[in-house]
């Protein structure tokens, strides 16, 4: 089954609803666990860290800003590192190789555009390590 039918949603009109509860969670690496959302032009990603668990160093085209809503990370983005808490955003230009550590147990969401395609055909390996 493509990703894009495991997206579930009601319309009300216009307005297409959707409840994360309804989205399955992917397990990914050891300690990443993620869930997302697609549009057409952007991707909207719940990711779940456990403490100590790493996205390893990788880039891609999208634009990404990834809020943390609970926990601690280290990010570290081109030349730059920096250490970031619940509440705080990370804005990443397209192109730009970054890796995050979880400092502790954490929540974020990360927004796309464009849309992560490649997430929707299977291309992201470096995750799944």
């Amino acid at each position: 089954m493509a990703r894009e039918e495991l997206t579930r949603g009601r319309r009300l009109g216009g307005v297409e609803v959707i409840r994360w509860q309804d989205e399955p969670i992917e397990q990914l690496g050891v300690g990443i666990r993620r869930r997302m959302l697609n549009g057409d032009a952007m991707t909207l990603a719940e990711i779940s860290l456990s403490a100590g668990a790493v996205v390893p160093l990788h880039d891609h085209p999208n634009e990404q800003i990834a809020t943390i809503v609970s926990g601690r990370l280290r990010f570290v983005v081109g030349e730059e590192e920096r250490e970031v808490g619940a509440g705080e955003s990370v804005r990443i230009p397209g192109g730009v190789p970054h890796r995050v550590e979880a400092l502790e147990d954490s929540l974020v969401l990360d927004v796309f555009a464009p849309r992560r395609d490649d997430w929707l055909r299977g291309d992201d390996a470096y995750l799944r390590r």
